[in-house]
């Protein structure tokens, strides 16, 4: 099956190509305009309905009318001249609002907007809020509808804000704007730069790697351009089958996908660049398209049982009963499976056309390559495998260690982020009112007899919440318009985004509101920190059950594929060895030595996503060539030290591409980007150099052929070729 698409694809490589260009483009160009139509805001909606931040989401939407796609926005108006307001100044402020909820904001069309994006033109929602005690500033409530991953309501957002700040102005006002739409875009703003830079130096970091190794600006080149042709094709799928689905994607979907799809797209054109040279190098008298249709169908076994291996880890995430990673483990898998059908036609049809010229102007072919760090490091596997064996689990177990005491930080905000805009504003409004003002904790009841409330019937339960320890203030209570539902809001002392508001929602404000609430009604703490502190219970639940399901299925399928009991043993300890090493590292460094609350929740995570899959990929590429080492005449220790001469050249580039590509992700400011940007480059460069070519390598040299009982290879009749002769240091 694999060779014969692979066959087609180098027989016809011209069509296939054209037929690669047509969907990629399009699918490319389509889901990005789409992409943000599939998406779910928010993660409320991703929570079971028995949490009870999911049920009091429920209730705002079905009795108070809540926008789940709603961005609140708190607007600080303040005298110029740094004055008291008086009630002349209140009542313009409110005038203004008033003309601002009337007129109607303009989505601004520039040179970054897709053809077919939605517009998210509207009238805000403006309404005046509360007056600081000091009288320094009154505060607005804004609201704008819409993703706020999509640019286009961004940049509405944008148009609002300075309609507003202008509109103040005039009248000798002076404004500040926060809530996460205005965080967002603030932080955006500020980091675009960094971003555009980084970003260049990536690809040219991959690029100019690239060129050092095949010494041909076409081979650095070729990859690049066949990873975002699939990529974008991949991307494209994913949006259609969610909108046909009416399956919601999360906000961080895409770039998650755009990322594994990198990782593994590089890797296996890799897989194959360095193959194809070796052939053409081999056999001079073949011509290219003969030599990809030999190399495409030699190593697309190995490239379809590391891409379907990664689908059934993605899989696993379907048991989740968060949302997110049910919808993402899907979506990824989705991805993963048109990256191999590209790896398998495009990729080939790519190398068949090229032929020669890929590695112009290199006269690496002309010649055999001396004996490098690769064939040395094969030697060494061969001679001393044990002491390679006990070195590499020293270190991999030391660092494991770190995970002793580890703690999950849910974070959103924190130190180390950028003083923006709306930091500034959020501090200011902090130091006269409490710090969860702009995004307030909401108690919702309802009444379970159908009866109607009140105020004064649900005054008990408002004075035992503004008795609890971190609730600065508790608003008016609000009631539904049939009297039959309620809304409380406290403005928590803490900010919304961080731990000891998520603590105090999960815990002391749940157990006042489980003492105090009225006989006869049901009661849930929603908001901001009260999701967040559900969230991470489910996340908690999930991680339990994903991991030991995602192992046990990732076993069964190299069972299968590489038709061995003790070789998928050994694959799956190095790699699950190689993710706590990683973990424990990244605790070690964040949670202890820099003092970080612990280690972002997402992080495992995230890990288990790059990290496994790509631990797998390299490990199942070193083994496929092991095996085929061994089927030829010699000792099975000097077929060793030849796979890893000739594989661990193509790994260690793949591994050295992307952790840099990874690292840059630890300059950004915000503290998890920084833990996920250390951590998955940490982790790369450990599956890469430490597990693929030490750990797997030298644990295959020690069992020998036994390594694939009860199907061990047998070497072929006939003399090796010079070629695959036993190095010479290993003849005895």
């Amino acid at each position: 099956m694999i060779r014969a698409l692979t066959g087609v694809s180098t027989r016809h490589p011209w069509k296939v190509i054209a037929l690669w260009a047509v969907l990629g483009i399009a699918l490319t160009v389509l889901g990005q305009a789409f992409v943000f139509r599939a998406m779910q805001s928010g993660n409320g909606g991703f929570l079971p309905a028995q949490y009870d931040s999911a049920a009091a989401l429920n209730i705002a939407e079905d009795r108070f009318g809540a926008d789940p796609d709603a961005n609140p926005v708190t607007v600080l108006v303040a005298r110029q001249d740094g004055a008291p307001l008086g009630p002349a100044d209140e009542a313009r402020i409110d005038a203004e609002a008033a003309r601002l909820a009337r007129t109607r904001v303009v989505m601004p069309r520039t040179e970054e907007t897709m053809p077919l994006a939605q517009d998210h033109s509207q009238l805000p929602r403006v309404g005046p809020a509360m007056t600081a005690p000091d009288r320094s500033f009154r505060l607005l409530t804004a609201e704008l509808t819409g993703n706020p991953a999509d640019p286009g309501v961004l940049d509405t957002y944008r148009a609002f804000r300075d309609s507003v700040r202008g509109q103040f102005a005039r009248e000798g006002l002076r404004t500040g704007f926060t809530g996460g739409l205005a965080g967002r875009v603030d932080t955006a703003d500020a980091e675009k730069t960094r971003t555009m830079v980084v970003g260049t130096l990536m690809v040219a970091v991959i690029v100019l790697l690239h060129v050092l190794v095949f010494r041909s600006l076409l081979a650095a080149l070729l990859p690049l351009l066949a990873v975002s042709v699939i990529g974008g094709a991949a991307t494209g799928a994913v949006v259609f089958a969610a909108l046909l689905t009416g399956t919601g994607l999360s906000e961080s979907t895409p770039g998650l996908i755009n990322v594994v799809l990198v990782g593994i797209g590089i890797d296996y054109f890799l897989f194959l660049l360095f193959r194809f040279r070796e052939q053409l190098r081999r056999h001079p008298e073949r011509s290219g398209r003969e030599a990809a249709a030999d190399v495409a169908g030699r190593v697309g076994t190995a490239i379809t049982s590391a891409a379907l291996t990664i689908v059934a880890a993605f899989a696993t995430l379907g048991v989740a009963s968060f949302g997110q990673f049910r919808v993402l483990g899907p979506a990824i898998a989705l991805s993963v499976l048109v990256m191999l059908l590209g790896s398998l036609t495009f990729m080939p049809a790519l190398l068949a056309v090229s032929g020669r010229r890929m590695f112009w102007p290199s006269r690496s072919l002309k010649r055999e390559p001396r004996p490098g760090a690769a064939a040395a490091t094969g030697d060494r596997v061969a001679r001393r495998p044990l002491a390679l064996v006990l070195g590499s689990v020293a270190l991999l177990g030391a660092l494991a260690a770190g995970m002793l005491g580890i703690r999950m930080d849910y974070g959103q905000g924190g130190a180390g982020g950028e003083r923006t805009a709306a930091a500034v504003t959020a501090a200011e409004i902090a130091r006269a009112l409490p710090a969860g003002v702009s995004d307030p904790t909401s108690v919702f009841v309802t009444a379970k007899d159908g009866s109607a409330l009140s105020a004064e019937r649900l005054g008990g339960l408002s004075r035992a919440l503004a008795g609890v320890d971190g609730v600065g203030r508790v608003a008016d209570t609000v009631l539904s318009e049939d009297r039959r539902a309620a809304r409380i809001d406290l403005f928590l002392t803490a900010d919304s985004q961080r731990q000891e508001a998520r603590d105090l929602a999960s815990g002391p404000v749940r157990k006042a509101v489980a003492a105090n609430a009225p006989a006869g009604t049901e009661a849930h703490v929603g908001g901001t920190a009260a999701v967040f502190a559900d969230i991470s219970e489910a996340v908690d639940k999930d991680l339990k059950v994903v991991f030991p399901v995602a192992a046990a299925l990732i076993a069964l399928i190299l069972f299968a594929l590489l038709r061995s009991l003790l070789a998928p043993v050994i694959l799956l300890a190095a790699v699950g060895l190689g993710f706590a090493a990683t973990l424990g590292a990244s605790t070690l460094v964040f949670q202890h030595a820099l003092d970080r609350p612990g280690v972002d929740f997402t992080l495992p995570l995230v890990l288990f996503l790059f990290v496994v899959a790509l631990g797998t990929d390299y490990n199942i590429l070193m083994s496929d060539r092991i095996r085929e080492e061994m089927e030829r005449p010699g000792p099975a220790r000097a077929a060793v030290g030849r796979a890893v001469r000739h594989t661990a050249p193509a790994i260690a580039t793949a591994g050295l591409v992307l952790a840099a590509s990874f690292g840059s992700l630890a300059v950004n400011p915000a503290p998890s980007t920084q833990q996920i940007g250390f951590a998955t480059a940490l982790g790369i460069l450990l599956s890469a150099f430490v597990l693929s070519i030490v750990l797997v390598p030298a644990l295959a040299a020690l069992l020998g052929r036994s390594t694939w009982w009860p199907v061990r290879p047998r070497p072929r009749g006939g003399a090796a070729g010079p070629e695959h002769a036993p190095d010479r240091v290993l003849v005895g």
